[in-house]
């Protein structure tokens, strides 16, 4: 997304596996338009530009459904926005190498803002604001980076796979 040339070597562990970061984005709709954060400053990508909520699959993650747990995770912890019991839709993946030259497999989610959910800017550090806007607004804000602009287009249209509303857990 940003340029920086992939290296496959840089993409494997000293045991010879890949190693990639995944990430999962969200992009929450209410009434038409779409809430994107600001990223802050201090973040080691794309900082003070606009994106959805996300972040990264930590482990131990669930056994099954990691993606949306993370979704949901990172939803809670950027906005203070509970999704349980929402649906998330998949919308897309893809692959960038990072500014640093991380190699990263994103994952994109799209779904409903919960009825009466106000989100706040809860993580200030990765959260500097946030903003609603439709998908013309989003085109015209030249703090919206292309690869993200694509991913809310996508969102918006509609498309991509319901998943659980529910977490999964493996015991």
């Amino acid at each position: 997304m940003t340029g920086t040339a992939y290296d496959p070597s840089a993409c494997v562990t000293r045991a010879g596996r890949p190693a990639f970061v995944v990430n999962v984005e969200v992009f929450l709709e209410r009434d038409g338009r779409w809430l994107l954060i600001e990223r802050g400053e201090r973040e080691e990508h794309a900082p003070g530009l606009l994106s959805g909520v996300g972040g990264k699959v930590e482990a131990p993650g669930a056994g099954t459904g990691v993606l949306e747990e993370t979704a949901r995770r990172e939803v809670a912890e950027e906005i203070g926005v509970d999704l349980a019991g929402s649906g998330l839709t998949y919308v897309e993946s893809s692959f960038f190498v990072t500014d640093d030259g991380d190699p990263v497999v994103n994952v994109v989610f799209r779904g409903p803002m919960p009825p009466g959910a106000q989100p706040v800017a809860a993580s200030p550090e990765e959260v500097a604001g946030f903003v609603w806007l439709t998908v013309a607004e989003a085109e015209a804000d030249p703090g919206c980076p292309p690869w993200i602009l694509g991913s809310l287009r996508r969102a918006a249209s509609g498309t991509g796979r319901q998943t659980p509303s529910s977490s999964h857990r493996s015991t």
